[in-house]
């Protein structure tokens, strides 16, 4: 009948001079059911170290007293031997050698037994093999974990540390990757004060605060700072660790990564410079078109103005000599004059739209004032202006005059033009050093960012726009059926 279980197959080395040990020793284990074991046996130590280079043991029973080495000698021997030196060694002394003993654990013996007059030492063997052998599973298991897990982070495109959690900090591991900075792994390793020191010194008090930090409450750690290669080159990495602990919750230690974030930094810089010059340009366009409306208002104030209102003029003597002399008046000289009335009222209106005069003549605030009975006059909109005693008593440079008088402007076009309301309120506040407008309406709510044609809207873009080159922040919010709210922060030091 055939064994339900098979035996773990192993090859033991008994280095032992005593021939009648040798057999003890055989016929002991040879009694196992959990091992089928293959015997080779040396006489000498000499000859013991040649068969474990040739034959890689699993298990070697050493005696101390070896005709010529002793059993210290023996593991010098061996653990100088790469070819042997993984090999268990379980030592055999004599009962009352405790210190050899010790001596021999020290130089790489993983157990040792002591061997009394009743070879009651034999009956330990069999346990003692077990427990190394499974120790050299459990070290051998680890080991295979270990250059998994090296392999693993050693073919990423980051730098990983770990920390160790003894209080000290100290980093016990760096990978290969270290070397982007221009120094070796053991170099790293061996000055704990040269990560502080490779950090740019703009950067070095807030990453030590904040890594310190990270380390001191065990929360992740999330940074970025730039790290000065050994040549001097400056390089940004995104720092990112965390606390690592046991089933139990024990903190083990501390693990992280150093991602060279260096080309999206210098992308993202040049993104910004790209959008601050794309925004000083929008600035500057609209400066020009500003002053474009200025001039052509104006020319239309006094060339084309000047000239109906003479036209008006002159016409009306005519009438007015035609009806003296008793004739009747002309109709075409009544329907000419008419026309001239309606394009004088055209042209001002026009100007009105194109550059209000009350904004540079009587300062923001009428204007804004007066720009709201516009809207409630010719809409029939139920508008009011508000503006609190601080704000009145704030003056604004001509540049963001016009600014916040054009998106007041263009808000209330869109509340005429889509918001389907009754009533809109124009609230000017200061509050913390900013000014507050707030332009608030009954209408369907429709307009707010997560509305769909929201980013398509040039009108909403250019009113961020023109708030953000001042350095404001517009916010729209329309809750369906109860209207929108428009609100522009803009930050105003008291003069």
């Amino acid at each position: 009948m055939a064994e339900q279980t098979s035996r773990l197959s192993i090859r033991v080395l008994i280095v032992e001079d005593d021939v009648v040990d040798r057999m003890a020793c055989r016929r002991t284990l040879s009694e196992s059911t959990e091992f089928d074991i293959q015997f080779f046996e040396a006489e000498t130590g000499n000859e013991g170290i040649r068969m474990a280079q040739e034959l890689g043991p699993d298990c070697i029973l050493l005696d101390y007293d070896l005709p010529d080495l002793n059993g210290l000698e023996f593991l010098a021997e061996l653990r100088g031997d790469p070819a042997a030196n993984s090999a268990p060694v379980l030592m055999l002394t004599g009962a009352d050698s405790v210190a050899i003993a010790v001596e021999a654990m020290r130089r790489g013996a993983q157990d040792f037994l002591g061997k009394d007059v009743n070879g009651q030492y034999h009956a330990l063997m069999l346990p003692a093999i077990r427990r190394i052998l499974r120790e050299r599973q459990l070290a051998e298991a680890k080991r295979q974990a270990e250059a998994k897990y090296r392999t693993l982070v050693e073919q990423l495109p980051a730098i990983t540390y770990l920390v160790s959690a003894d209080g000290a900090g100290a980093t016990s591991y760096i990978s290969p990757q270290i070397r982007m900075l221009g120094f070796t792994p053991e170099e790293w390793l061996a000055d704990p004060d040269l990560h502080w020191r490779q950090i740019h010194p703009a950067d070095r008090h807030a990453a030590i605060r904040a890594i310190r930090c990270s380390r001191a409450t065990s929360t992740p750690l999330h940074i970025e700072y730039r790290l000065q290669t050994r040549d001097g080159k400056m390089l940004w990495f995104r720092d990112e660790g965390k606390a690592v602990r046991d089933e139990s919750g024990r903190l083990l230690f501390f693990q992280g990564i150093l991602l060279d974030v260096t080309r999206s930094k210098h992308t993202e810089h040049a993104l910004r410079q790209s959008e601050e010059q794309l925004r000083n340009l929008a600035a500057h366009l609209e400066s020009i078109k500003e002053e474009e409306r200025k001039r052509i208002a104006r020319e239309l104030h006094d060339e084309l103005g000047g000239l109906l209102t003479a036209i008006n003029a002159h016409v009306s003597v005519c009438l007015r000599r035609s009806s003296v002399g008793g004739s009747p008046p002309d109709d075409l000289l009544v329907e000419a004059r008419d026309l001239a009335k309606r394009a004088l009222q055209a042209v001002r209106r026009v100007i009105t739209d194109l550059r209000p005069s009350v904004l540079d003549q009587l300062g923001i605030w009428a204007a804004l004032e007066w720009y709201t009975e516009q809207v409630e006059r010719c809409s029939g909109l139920d508008g009011e202006c508000v503006i609190e005693p601080q704000a009145m008593a704030l003056k604004l440079d001509p540049d963001r005059s016009t600014m916040l008088f054009r998106i007041v402007q263009e808000t209330l076009t869109n509340v005429v033009r889509h918001a389907g309301a009754t009533r809109v309120v124009v609230h000017v506040r200061y509050e913390e050093a900013q000014l507050i407008v707030e332009i608030a309406d009954d209408g369907n709510g429709k307009v707010s960012a997560e509305t769909p044609s929201y980013e398509k809207s040039w009108g909403i873009i250019g009113m961020h726009e023109r708030s953000r080159h001042f350095g404001g922040e517009l916010k729209i919010t329309g809750t369906p059926g109860a209207g929108t709210v428009v609100v522009l922060k803009l930050p105003v030091e008291k003069s």
